[in-house]
């Protein structure tokens, strides 16, 4: 058996033409290394999350450019079939407008009896769901965006012009007008509000004479 020499101590191996100073330095500086690795390792981490994060802000942006296109799109789309709608439903009730007028016509004159008054009011009735509105009236004043004057007098009960007949009645479709009404107008006679006028100053003079006249200071 071999005896251990008391006290002796085992030394790590080092290699040849190195000593046991040399290899605690170099231990330290492979401690010291790592920590500085992990930092680039970090730095570089952050830089790709940041290229990530302009990235996904650049695509959200691109996607709400072109949500907000689609919805004018989608806009345009539904104001152009209301367009083409409405313009396709006022060329039909034209051409039909003739056909109504002599429906009134008749209405008029009483013919509007039997088989032809129930086809009559039949077409009235879908004419009136597609949205053609009548308008016109005597009485009403003259209003030359909606009215068109055919024939023309004077009258000394009105004050201003005036639609007294209606030759034939007006159409709209909402605030479109397809069809002026046609009517004869009369206006106030020349002359009238001066003599109208005139007749006042006298009444408030014979007042005056009645009551003694004015009062004297």
């Amino acid at each position: 058996m071999t005896e251990e020499t008391p006290g002796f101590e085992e030394k790590p191996d080092v290699p040849s033409g190195a000593t046991s100073d040399d290899a605690e330095p170099k231990a330290a500086s492979e401690e010291g290394a790592a920590p500085a690795g992990d930092a680039n390792q970090t730095a570089g981490l952050v830089a790709q999350l940041d290229q990530v994060r302009t990235a996904l802000n650049e695509r959200t942006l691109d996607l709400q450019r072109l949500q907000a296109e689609y919805q004018n799109y989608r806009r345009r789309v539904e104001r152009d079939r209301v367009a083409v709608r409405e313009i396709a439903i006022a060329n039909l009730l034209t051409e039909l407008l003739p056909v109504l007028d002599d429906i009134g016509r008749a209405r008029e004159h009483g013919e509007l009896v039997g088989g032809f008054k129930s086809v009559a009011e039949s077409l009235e009735t879908v004419a009136a769901k597609m949205g053609l509105q009548q308008f016109g009236k005597e009485g009403e004043p003259f209003d030359p965006t909606i009215h068109e004057a055919l024939m023309h007098s004077y009258a000394p009960d009105v004050t201003e012009t005036t639609c007294v007949a209606i030759l034939q009645p007006g159409y709209r479709i909402g605030e479109r007008t397809i069809r002026p009404a046609r009517v004869a107008v009369a206006e106030p006679q020349p002359g009238a509000q001066t003599v109208k006028a005139e007749g006042a100053e006298e009444t408030a003079a014979a007042d005056d004479k009645e009551n003694g006249g004015p009062d004297e200071g």
